[in-house]
């Protein structure tokens, strides 16, 4: 009762068909960037995605007699013969498997081949809803999981405003940082400085979530990008043009816009070898933002990062007027 009592607050309970899908439908999680305990092969890896699943199950449906060294997909299919319960996938960072070290290229089909028998076509599965960086167009050339609507913040108009914090949002994170911080230091103007200037191709004005809510957390304004082998790999290429890239690295950093013409599918590959291929990176993974056909830095909490590829820079100089311009003029915003 608590639970549906906090459920009825929220926004989606002012939809009209809330009351018929409430508590309709088991919810299956898979977090694929979870790897066993020093995993160094595939079989490994998706050993322990099924096995968790199985038992979970098995555990939840013991009437059934559950066999958990069956495949998922048919432990799923015996459920809904004897009980007609159907299940909502939600998977997170489906792409892992495509930047880790240990999987072949091979074993990447056969990821692929997992995931459609898990989901294509299967009666059991109500809904998926699948989340992570790379296209899943890219790798979907036959039947393995062309099943799938795909959205993106840089060319799909559609959800763009839930891809980051709105204003309205931000407003209301700040009204309860001001109520409940002790010597707040951060102004509100500061946070849109910081973490504000990612465009959508919607036209929405959205903030960095993630960095949000840790600057208002720790009250102090810095970069909270995490960095990884991705991102560092993606900068490890402009480096490698830095003669090429000069010119247009010191706009970016001026805070003018660039041209560039974003190729979805070049993330996927990362094999970037033209400018072009390298600002389509940036921008899938959120490292800059893309309108009319231009990319440019975001916000101050990037414009680092890119400072100190330009050479003979130093720490302390960074500066981002151009990033205060745009945003008054109802440029850019938001972020992934």
């Amino acid at each position: 009762m608590a639970s549906q009592e906090a459920a009825r607050r929220l926004e989606a309970a002012g939809g009209g068909s809330y009351r018929d899908y409430l508590n309709r439908y088991n919810v299956i999680y898979i977090d694929f960037s979870v790897e066993p305990r020093d995993c160094s092969s595939y079989s490994q890896y998706i050993d322990r995605v099924q096995s968790g699943i199985n038992f979970d199950l098995a555990e939840a449906y013991p009437e059934c007699g559950l066999d958990q060294s069956r495949a998922t997909w048919d432990l799923l299919t015996d459920i809904f013969q004897k009980t007609d319960d159907k299940f909502i996938f939600v998977i997170d960072e489906w792409d892992t498997v495509f930047h880790l070290p240990y999987i072949t290229e091979e074993e990447k089909q056969s990821y692929l081949r997992f995931l459609r028998s898990l989901l294509k076509g299967q009666v059991y599965a109500e809904l998926a809803y699948m989340t992570g960086i790379l296209p899943i167009a890219k790798y979907s050339d036959g039947s393995e999981i062309n099943m799938f609507l795909e959205y993106n913040m840089a060319t799909s108009e559609r959800f763009s405003e839930y891809f980051g914090f709105l204003d309205f949002e931000v407003d209301g994170i700040y009204h309860i940082y001001q109520q409940t911080v002790k010597n707040a230091r951060i102004t509100r103007e500061e946070l849109a400085g910081w973490y504000d200037g990612y465009q959508t191709a919607a036209g929405s004005r959205i903030y960095n979530p993630r960095s949000v809510v840790c600057a208002l957390t720790d009250n102090q304004l810095r970069n909270y990008w995490t960095s990884s082998g991705t991102y560092d790999s993606i900068f490890h290429y402009i480096k490698d043009r830095i003669t090429d890239m000069q010119d247009d690295l010191a706009l970016l950093v001026s805070g003018e816009a660039v041209p560039a013409d974003i190729q979805e599918y070049a993330a996927a590959s990362m094999r970037l070898s033209t400018k072009d291929e390298i600002y389509s990176a940036l921008v899938v993974y959120g490292l800059l933002t893309y309108e009319d056909g231009c990319v440019f830095i975001p916000n101050r909490e990037l414009m680092e990062s890119y400072f100190y590829l330009l050479p003979g820079t130093q720490v302390g100089r960074c500066a981002d007027p151009g990033i205060k311009d745009r945003q008054h003029a109802g440029r850019g915003n938001p972020p992934d």
